[in-house]
Order: C-alpha cells, then sequence, then structure tokens
C-alpha cells in the first residue's frame, strides 16, 4: 500500500514533539495494560506513531552491524582461531545497543521483506592463537610485531588487540560484498526468515527471527521465541563447517526513570560440531549493590556433541578449557588462553578480541526506489517514516492504520477462501530446525544483489 492511498483530508501541519521522557510515560502507560500477559510479542499491540522510530522492523534486524567481522569468519585454518572469529562477530551484531539508543521499529507485515548489501573491507586481524604466547625478545618472529600493542598502563590493557576497525571508507578498489535478504513469514505469531550470504569468503548465515516479551511492571524482558534457535553460519570453505548461535536474555528498562537502556543476562551458546568446540558466554546483568556490569565470562572448551550437557561456566573442566573471555560487552572484551582464571594471567596474556569505543553500525547499501516492490519494506512504510520525519503525527499514524487494516482485510480474504499464506523467497514459515531454505526467487534476489542488480523482472 503506498502513501497516495492517505486521504487528503488528513492535517499536514507540524505537530509538536513529544520529549524523549514524556513519550516514555505514555509508553510506561500503554505497556500496564499488558501487565501479566505471558508473551507482548504475540500481542501485536500497535503504538502511537510518535512512539516509533521510522524504521522498518526487519531493515533494524540485521545482525550485521560490523560486516568486516562477518567476512574474517573461516580465514584461520585452526579451529580454536575460526571459534573466536565468530565469537568476535557475535560481540559486534549488538552495535546499534552498545553506541545507541533503544526504540521500537514498526511492525511487520507478513509478506512485507526487506534486502540490502554491505560493501565493507577485508581488513580484521588475523586471530592466531599459536603466536599468541607470552611477551619475548622473538615476538617479531612470530608475527606479533604487526598488532597493536597496548601500553600495559593503559585501562583494560591487554597485549594484542584483535579487534575490528571501524568500518569506513574502502582504501583501495577491492571490497568484499555482502547480501542480505529476510522476509516475515508469519504474523501470529510474528516470525521473519533471513539469509545473508558472502560468495567470495564462502560464508552464508540464515535462521528466524522471533522474540517473547513480558513486561514485569519495571522492565520488559525479552527472550527468543520458540521458532527461534538463533544463527546458523556455514563456512563452505571448509568442509561446511557450521556455528549455531543461540540469544540470551535482554532487559529494556529505565521505564520508571524515564531513561530507557538494555541489559543482557543469562547465557548464549556457540556450537561447532565439526571442530567439536563450544563457547558458553554469561552475561552478568548486575554486581554489587545492583548496579548494571554489562560484563561477559565466557568459556571456549572442547565438549561432545552427541552428549553436550554443559551449560555453566563452572560445570567445564579445566582439562577442556581452551581460552576464557571477560570484560564489559559494550566495552572492551579480552580473552586469555587456557583454563586459568582471568583475573589470575598477566597482562601481557590478555588479549582483546573486541573493542566497542571506535566502531559504529556500517551504512546499508539499499535497493534504488524505482527496484523496490510495493510490500518492500521501505517502500511500505514510506509513507509513515516521511511524515514521522517531518513530524506529522497525526498523518503516520492514519497511514499507519491504513497499512495495519490492509493486512488484516487479506486475512480475512484468506481465510474466506481456505488459503495459506506461503512465503516467496523462504521454503518455510518456520521449522526446518530453524534454518529457513531460500526458494528458486529467493535465491535468484541475492544472485542478483550480488551483482548490484536490484531488478526484480522476473521475479515478482
Amino acid at each position: 500500500m503506498s502513501s497516495s492511498t492517505v486521504s487528503p483530508a488528513v492535517d499536514t501541519h507540524d505537530e509538536p514533539q513529544q520529549s524523549d521522557g514524556s513519550k516514555l510515560r505514555t509508553f510506561l502507560g500503554i505497556l500496564k495494560r499488558f501487565i501479566g500477559v505471558s508473551d507482548l510479542a504475540s500481542v501485536r499491540f500497535s503504538l502511537p506513531s510518535q512512539l516509533l522510530e521510522p524504521t522498518p522492523n526487519l531493515e533494524y534486524w540485521t545482525y550485521l552491524d560490523a560486516p568486516n567481522a562477518f567476512v574474517a569468519i573461516g580465514t584461520s585454518d585452526e579451529p580454536l582461531d575460526r571459534m573466536l572469529e565468530v565469537v568476535r562477530f557475535w560481540l559486534t551484531k549488538d552495535l546499534k545497543y552498545a553506541k545507541g539508543k533503544p526504540c521500537k521499529p514498526y511492525n511487520s507485515c507478513l509478506g512485507e521483506f526487506f534486502r540490502c548489501n554491505w560493501e565493507t573491507e577485508d581488513n580484521a586481524p588475523p586471530i592466531n592463537t599459536r603466536s599468541l604466547q607470552p611477551m619475548t625478545n622473538g615476538d617479531a618472529k612470530n608475527g606479533l610485531s604487526s598488532l597493536k600493542v597496548a601500553s600495559t598502563s593503559e585501562q583494560n590493557a591487554s597485549s594484542v588487540s584483535l579487534s575490528v576497525p571501524q568500518h569506513g571508507k574502502p582504501r583501495d578498489e577491492h571490497t568484499i560484498r555482502v547480501s542480505y535478504l529476510t522476509e516475515q513469514t508469519s504474523h501470529h505469531p510474528p516470525v521473519s526468515a533471513f539469509h545473508v550470504t558472502c560468495p567470495e569468503k564462502g560464508i552464508t548465515a540464515r535462521g528466524f527471527d522471533q522474540i517473547s516479551a513480558k513486561f514485569t511492571g519495571t522492565s520488559v524482558k525479552v527472550l527468543p521465541g520458540e521458532h527461534n534457535m538463533g544463527i546458523f553460519i556455514a563456512l563452505e570453505k571448509r568442509d561446511g563447517e557450521t556455528y549455531q548461535l543461540t540469544h540470551p536474555a535482554a532487559h529494556l528498562g529505565g521505564l520508571l526513570r524515564g531513561s530507557l537502556s538494555v541489559s543482557v543476562s543469562e547465557m548464549a551458546y556457540i556450537t561447532c560440531p565439526q571442530t567439536k568446540i563450544k563457547v558458553i558466554l554469561h552475561y552478568v546483568e548486575e554486581g554489587w549493590l545492583g548496579r548494571t556490569t554489562n560484563k561477559i565470562d565466557g568459556v571456549v572448551f572442547n565438549y561432545d556433541p552427541e552428549n553436550d550437557t554443559k551449560n555453566r561456566v563452572q560445570d567445564v573442566p579445566d582439562e577442556d578449557v581452551l581460552a576464557r573471555l571477560s570484560g564489559p560487552w559494550r566495552e572492551k572484551v579480552i580473552f586469555t588462553l587456557g583454563p586459568r582464571p582471568v583475573k589470575s594471567v598477566p597482562v601481557e596474556e590478555q588479549h582483546t578480541i573486541i573493542d566497542i569505543a571506535p566502531l559504529n553500525v556500517a551504512p546499508k547499501v539499499l535497493p534504488p526506489k524505482d527496484t523496490q516492490a510495493p510490500n518492500e519494506s521501505l517502500t511500505l512504510w514510506g509513507g509513515v517514516t516521511d511524515a514521522i520525519l517531518s513530524k506529522q503525527f497525526g498523518k503516520a499514524t492514519q497511514v499507519k492504520v491504513e497499512l495495519e487494516e490492509a493486512q488484516r482485510e487479506k486475512a480475512r480474504e484468506r481465510e474466506a477462501n481456505n488459503e495459506v499464506f506461503q512465503p516467496v523467497f523462504f521454503q518455510h514459515v518456520t521449522g526446518n530446525g530453524g534454518k529457513p531454505d531460500l526458494t528458486e526467487k529467493g535465491q535468484q534476489v541475492l544472485e542478483r544483489a550480488q551483482k548490484n542488480d536490484w531488478s526484480l523482472e522476473g521475479i515478482l
């Protein structure tokens, strides 16, 4: 539905914009109606337009905030190093939270889709744990001289920084292209499927996005929904080696203080059955006196995929430990090799795997407006976005309501005709072990995107 269908009677004068505090009070008043509701996400309640971020949901959730970390996965010949490359990517996927403020994008419509590219340098420092030995006179021979050596007087000092640099304008002509496609495959419950591809590096990622959320009265707790099994990464050039990355719990707090904040708690897991290496990341939400720490305590270890029983850091025996991770995920995370507790490891043997401070979310390469389909996110929600950006909130709300009503009418028509919705670009609405397969049309869209061809002719 395009913005041209909006009634001309809508008032287009600029309207006063609510302050952040006023927005939160309005938001809190709406949430109070849902205290005790088991899953806010399944309710799909509609917020006034002035409370929304002018961004489609499918555009917002992409995980590739630092694409140079993604394309570096699979570079090393050593299994431990490849797992650390995956961990480094994982710690960059939520830069939007670490560097920005929480927001509420638009709810997705069934059949809505979004696609984009990233053009990135292949500039992540190589991870070579065999060379990461205590500092000696022979470090230059081991390749450490080419890496950043931090001063021991530096706060959170470590001997070597393996963090990815800030995404920027490529220094040379060659860049790595990453293509992304996502589609809303289910409305009740709300689920979207996504697929990421980087043929040059032989990397793909896919999964279903779905959350469950509950309002406790002071905060909103967000968990992965039953169809969200995490992110599945496959490395074609490593004999199809696969990694499953599962999501922890998140908390949206600060509602009563008038300042929204996101904290993370519980566990995230990364497993690779082929290399038999697993990572447990424990997100420590609060420390002494209830202060938020945003800290990670993690362990990388050998595990048995056929008997995977270790789910807490303290469950892992020292003889299985390959590395440990520690630090605030919003700032800097370090790793150490071997089973020693991180606090007992000399600073020169603590290595930075990610430093968030210099990083910002990388920009997307978007399809030109004249190549977008009517149900493509940026076009579908374009009228709402334009109205919000011009502070015409009454108009934005009307356009949004018309979009939502059009979706309800389509649902009624399918029910009346006993029709079942089938996604266009993905074979699965949900299921398939959390790994949606592309349809032929989905494959064509990504193949064209890799050629920077955004035409949908012959596909839709």
